[in-house]
């Protein structure tokens, strides 16, 4: 090799040395954010509006149509990911490794719902609810909780006022949301020692595929009202599902998760409603769960003390 050859050589090893600096320095500002369930609805919603704030994000997906379809966004990768499947979660882990960029946010957003009385839904449909709903956020935070501590980032799951809520026919949803709420408690104490942030996220009656999958996986398994001794109920409640197909798109829910990743002290709980009825009917369910514990016990207080502790948390917030 003459000297002339050796000098392009020299400087093209240069000029790819510099390339591969420069891509890995965008890869290391851009904050990396993966989001589970982020095909359709409230997760597409999410990934799109992070990737548009500048997030790169790894969109989570069950169908190869859908993680091309992701991947076709700018800032956004597409990536196979049935929380329900343990080989899934960690081959995933491995292509966001793999990647270079960490990960500095976990979205746990897949989930699904079931409903039916609590007498009559069978074992099958409620092992599924809590698979998805409640074993899915936990393998997938623990398989990247390593990721996330090493980032010192944050996580969050999408629960819903069903997690402080609970009625007639919504049993399976409203246990599995219930389990979030526990679930965001004590993994935020135990994340404090690593400076992880953790919330949950309460959305109201947003538009969302939830309901056109629960109908889905009724008829695909022949369910229906008839027979039930909750037939009249349940027909009501089908009924009243079209309407909610109807409301409003998530952007409120997404902006609240752009506030829990960019604020400097985020809040545990973020309930986000489309109407005020809805956030009046939450509230009001939660202190009245507060009368019940505290009614006819031993050390129950009066109206002035729990006023007190009232003004005390409402304090605690503004601090």
């Amino acid at each position: 090799m003459n000297s002339v050859t050796a000098g392009v050589v020299l400087l093209f090893s240069l000029c790819l040395s510099s390339t591969d600096a420069l891509a890995q320095q965008g890869k290391d500002q851009q904050k990396a954010v993966l989001i589970t369930g982020a095909s359709t609805g409230i997760g597409r919603n999410m990934a799109e509006t992070l990737a548009a704030e500048g997030y790169f994000v790894y969109a989570g997906a069950r169908k190869q149509a859908d993680i091309d379809a992701l991947s076709d966004i700018d800032n956004i990768q597409g990536i196979r990911l049935d929380v329900t499947a343990q080989e899934e979660i960690d081959a995933a882990v491995e292509t966001v490794r793999k990647e270079g960029r960490g990960l500095y946010g976990l979205v746990n957003n897949a989930g699904v719902g079931v409903i039916g009385p609590m007498i009559e839904v069978d074992e099958e449909d409620m092992r599924f609810q809590m698979d998805v709903n409640v074993f899915g956020p936990y393998r997938v935070t623990k398989a990247f909780a390593p990721l996330i501590i090493e980032s010192k980032g944050r996580i969050t799951t999408t629960g819903s006022i069903s997690g402080i809520l609970s009625g007639t026919l919504f049993g399976p949803y409203s246990m599995s949301k219930h389990a979030i709420e526990a679930f965001t408690d004590s993994l935020a104490r135990e994340m404090r020692k690593f400076d992880v942030q953790v919330s949950v996220i309460e959305p109201g009656n947003y538009n969302s595929a939830i309901i056109a999958n629960l109908k889905r996986r009724m008829d695909a398994r022949g369910q229906s009202p008839e027979g039930s001794l909750y037939e009249e109920e349940m027909n009501r409640m089908l009924a009243g599902m079209d309407s909610i197909e109807k409301d409003k798109d998530p952007d409120e829910v997404s902006a609240a998760l752009l506030a829990f990743l960019s604020d400097p002290n985020p809040k545990r709980r973020y309930m986000v409603v489309p109407e005020e009825a809805q956030a009046e009917i939450t509230i009001r369910k939660a202190i009245a769960e507060l009368t019940e514990l505290n009614e006819d016990q031993p050390y129950t207080y009066d109206r002035d003390e729990l006023v007190a502790m009232l003004d005390e948390a409402l304090a605690s917030r503004k601090k």
